[in-house]
């Protein structure tokens, strides 16, 4: 069994360790991780200049660049093999319903996806780090049920867990993702030259966190398991747009 554990807080974060400390037996490990935080990136890719990876001293490999990069690079030339699963996180912060599209985290998982491997991100619900050995273990357990199943085709798998001690013992759900309000407005200061800056606005609330969306199962003490995809096609509608954009050949 041969891993690739990747993350968006950078390659120094507490999460990315305690996953790969909370994967050791499981198989040969590879971490390749951002240099420096990333969170926000979603899936972006550097494109307008060159990458460099350097190693640290503890092994871990770190990459100038995206989540998204490095699991990219890792893969199309980094590695001499292809994995058979791709781990992201432990994330400092929950990373549900349309926070997925912007999830460096999720991104990771998504790009290791985009190349036929099974590949699951994990974060942990509040920010700080609280019960993260839990959250870590709580992991394993997840790789370990995935494994016990058969890796099969690729899929995508994005876990948040709560911060509590007893993460481990907490139900687990099956879930689909929420929707949130839009983003508090941006915040405004003055830069010390007297000119104006933004900082974007924090997560609205949630807006769809009924049952069954992975904001209901956190909220509740749960362990949200959501098996996420690619398209973006919105099939439902595609008849009504032929009807009204369609021209004969």
């Amino acid at each position: 069994m041969r891993i690739l554990i990747a993350n968006d807080d950078g390659y120094l974060a507490p999460g990315l360790h305690a996953l790969v400390k909370a994967c050791d037996g499981l198989g040969q490990i590879e971490v390749i991780a951002p240099e420096q935080n990333a969170s926000g990136t979603s899936n972006s890719l550097t494109l307008g200049r060159p990458l460099s990876v350097y190693t640290a001293s503890n092994g871990f490999r770190y990459v100038n660049g995206t989540p998204s990069d490095c699991v990219h690079v890792a893969l199309t030339g980094l590695l001499d093999y292809k994995p058979d699963l791709v781990l992201s996180g432990i994330n400092n912060g929950a990373n549900m319903g349309d926070d997925t599209l912007y999830s460096g985290t999720v991104a990771a998982a998504t790009e290791g996806f985009l190349f036929g491997i099974p590949s699951i991100a994990f974060s942990q619900v509040d920010k700080g780090w609280g019960h993260l050995d839990a959250a870590a273990a709580l992991a394993r357990q997840v790789v370990e049920q995935v494994l016990a199943g058969g890796l099969g085709s690729a899929f995508l798998l994005n876990v948040n867990i709560p911060n509590r001690a007893d993460a481990c013992d907490l139900p687990r759900r099956v879930t689909r993702l929420g929707r949130r309000h839009a983003s508090e407005p941006v915040i405004k200061q003055m830069s010390p030259r007297g000119e104006p800056i933004y900082w974007i606005g924090p997560a609205g609330d949630a807006r769809e966190a009924g049952e069954g969306t992975d904001f209901h199962a956190t909220a509740n003490g749960m362990v949200s398991l959501t098996p996420l995809q690619v398209d973006l096609t919105h099939h439902a509608a595609l008849g009504a747009w032929a009807q009204r954009m369609d021209r004969p050949a």
